[in-house]
């Protein structure tokens, strides 16, 4: 595939995703044959968005890093969409007290997934833009894109190392300005360990050490190996190295 039909991939799962979006609202307020209208729709819409996030996970994959990366999360987070709009369909026609029951809860689990898809999708495909423009200055449209691999695997590190060092700028700022806000971020995530909690979210380590932010704490504290980090459902969950053994 080459950088045109790439940016008009990109461009297409934008206009759908929109679409997507505007109808979403619509589960909160509708039952019975209008519900299952909404889903049909929406899962149409999502078959739709998964084939073209397929396409551009295929194409981008010999780019490598972290676009190909990123063109992966796309594909996967449309993929448990669809997931999941099926088995809301499939509850949906069960008109029952139980059917019920288990339409409300799946709902329940689509809608707190929704948070999660949403901004990842969103994250994505303003990454994978800004790459795509990157292979458009590198060549022209009709180059392929694995052809300017190698100079967007460049400029994605000199961002990589400008992040680190951003990040560590905040930290080192922290430590001399608020260094108490770092100790209590620090205990904080050994504390919920203790409770039992291996890998933790940044937003429970804020209400144990009531510090804001405590998210950009726990990537300074990562970057200089005090703690480890791995995502979960999208996000960053964090681990502190003395519970390595645990």
């Amino acid at each position: 595939m080459n950088v045109d039909e790439l940016s008009s991939k990109l461009s297409q799962l934008e206009i759908l995703h929109r679409k997507f979006e505007s109808k979403f609202p619509l589960l909160y307020r509708l039952s019975g044959e209008d519900l299952r209208n909404v889903l049909s729709e929406l899962y149409d819409i999502a078959s739709e968005k998964l084939s073209i996030a397929m396409e551009v996970s295929s194409a981008l994959a010999g780019v490598g890093g972290s676009t190909a990366e990123k063109a992966r999360d796309l594909y996967r987070n449309e993929h448990q969409m669809k997931f999941r709009l099926e088995e809301l369909m499939s509850i949906s026609s069960e008109d029952f007290y139980e059917g019920r029951l288990k339409l409300k809860t799946s709902l329940d689990r689509l809608v707190h997934f929704h948070r999660v898809y949403d901004y990842t999708f969103t994250t994505s495909l303003r990454d994978l833009k800004a790459a795509v423009d990157l292979l458009t200055l590198a060549g022209n449209g009709e180059q392929d894109t694995k052809a300017s691999s190698g100079i967007l695997e460049r400029l994605e590190e000199i961002d990589r190392v400008r992040e680190r060092l951003d990040k560590l700028v905040r930290l080192t700022a922290r430590l001399y300005f608020h260094p108490g806000d770092v100790y209590k971020v620090e205990d904080s995530l050994i504390e919920w360990h203790r409770k039992g909690l291996m890998w933790v979210e940044a937003r429970n380590v804020e209400k144990i050490s009531g510090v804001r932010d405590a998210a950009e704490i726990l990537e300074g504290l990562t970057l200089i190996g005090v703690v480890e980090r791995k995502k979960r459902g999208g996000e960053s969950v964090y681990r502190h190295r003395r519970n390595r053994a645990d």
